[in-house]
């Protein structure tokens, strides 16, 4: 039972590669994947309150672990739902879409239960692999092949986040004669005044810092946003970054909370970087992935807020901020693949008089911006705040009047993409048709973003349970 979601997920893939070896259907394979997600989705919550060590230790099943595997889970599914007609791939390409989305979520489930280096390693690449793959199947029906340069640009970036990666993970294991993560933490803890143990840790955190987006291993971000299929962009802006946030707790843990002033200035430089750059570069884009591409940048600035307290609070809520990051995003994307008629990049434009077309897509587009933007009563507003008061405590006071200034920068782009849904006339624009399953998905990601946002207290004791188990 304590390996049930990842074995589950491991047939299932085998079920799908199955399905692709004839000539493949693509509408099967969707039924099999959204099957094996809700299943999973099932095992996870039976064992969410499991614990266990596998594989000689490498495994390990906590509430930490848990809770991560739910949520890449549920985030699966409302992407698995909404973007059900797969525009922008070819049927000959679908079922081995699904088989590598699959295979990328069995990697990150995989990874956040990883408590040694090298599992950690085979489970983060057998998850980017599968997304460097899915980026290069769109269809060429635009005539634009920026998918091909977008997919390049992914995985030649992917190629040196991992090389930094692996050299850091060498020094990691020339220092401590281990790669276990319960051995690593009191070694390093003894070596925190070493330089080369912070060298070491900073660069085993940048091939997740490269999963999340983070200054300066942003540069895939908006080209892979804007070049990949509409569904695969909601899936790479959403599900992966769980497991970045959850493994880079892992390897803040490695940080002696007396000594590690040289990582947390380094996690403050690229905070601020993050923010600065995702948003002001967020203010000039017309297409909506590519916008929501530098938000994502300037998000994960926000996410190393919680990581640089070095703290049980500041885990917890970057935890918390992380969780209502996949729902705002998930209910933008939610909105773009449904406005999008072949499976063509949405602009700001293309969503004029989005109120009459569709009141609800256009309610769940107010939402997650409004969300995304730092504004009452939704989750982004209580997350920012509580991450910025984390920060304030530990005596950031600098780092926090940037990081609100970075707020209301980032208002102005969001607001005015609500501006033109409301506010503009649809003209000769269709309306959007909506199924129901879409529309049980969309009023789902609103009650969900409002009430973490108005009762955040239960969420954020469940994650600090969490943390506590792992430090």
């Amino acid at each position: 039972m304590l390996f049930a979601p990842e074995l589950l997920l491991l047939i299932g893939s085998l079920v799908l590669f199955g399905v692709c070896l004839g000539r493949g259907n693509g509408q099967l394979a969707k039924n099999i994947t959204l099957a094996l997600a809700v299943a999973s989705t099932v095992l996870c919550l039976v064992t969410l309150q499991s614990k266990g060590n596998m594989f000689f230790d490498a495994y390990r099943v906590d509430l930490f672990s848990q809770i991560f595997k739910l949520s890449i889970s549920l985030g699966l599914i409302a992407v698995l739902i909404f973007s059900s007609e797969l525009k922008g791939v070819t049927d000959r390409m679908r079922p081995e879409y699904y088989l590598f989305m699959l295979l990328s979520t069995l990697g990150l489930v995989m990874m956040v239960s990883s408590v040694e280096i090298l599992t950690l390693f085979v489970a983060l690449e057998l998850s980017s692999y599968s997304l460097y793959l899915m980026v290069p199947m769109r269809d060429d029906h635009t005539g634009l092949r920026i998918q091909m340069e977008a997919a390049i640009k992914y995985i030649v970036f992917g190629v040196i986040a991992t090389g930094t990666m692996l050299y850091g993970i060498s020094f990691i294991y020339g220092l401590t004669g281990t790669t276990y993560f319960i051995e690593l933490v009191p070694k390093l803890h003894v070596l925190a005044a070493s330089p080369t143990a912070m060298l070491a840790i900073a660069l085993f955190m940048c091939g997740l810092f490269y999963k999340l987006g983070v200054f300066p291993f942003h540069f895939w971000v908006p080209d892979v946003y804007q070049g990949a299929s509409n569904a695969t962009t909601s899936f790479i802006a959403t599900v992966p970054k769980l497991g970045a946030v959850a493994i880079l707790i892992r390897i803040t843990t490695l940080v002696a909370p007396d000594a590690g002033a040289s990582v947390v200035n380094l996690l403050m430089v690229l905070a601020v970087c993050s923010m600065f750059y995702g948003n002001l570069s967020a203010l000039v884009q017309t297409d909506i992935k590519r916008m929501l591409g530098f938000s994502g940048i300037a998000h994960a600035g926000f996410v190393l807020l919680g990581l640089l307290t070095l703290k049980e609070t500041g885990f917890a809520t970057s935890i918390y901020y992380i969780l209502g990051y996949l729902f705002m995003n998930l209910a933008c994307f939610l909105v773009i693949c449904k406005v999008s008629e072949n499976g063509e990049n949405v602009k700001v434009e293309d969503l004029s008089g989005l109120y009459k077309r569709a009141p609800l897509l256009a309610l769940t587009l107010l939402v997650g911006m409004m969300a995304l933007a730092g504004i009452p009563p939704f989750v982004g507003f209580m997350g920012k705040f509580m991450l910025l008061t984390a920060a304030l405590n530990d005596g950031h006071l600098a780092l926090v009047i940037l990081a609100a200034l970075n707020t209301a920068i980032a208002i102005y782009y969001y607001l005015s993409v609500v501006r033109v849904a409301f506010c503009s006339d649809p003209e000769d624009r269709p309306n959007v048709k909506v199924d129901m399953m879409t529309q049980v998905v969309s009023i789902s990601l609103i009650a969900v973003i409002i009430y973490m946002g108005v009762v955040p207290k239960q969420i954020l004791e469940i994650a600090s349970t969490a943390v506590r188990s792992i430090l």
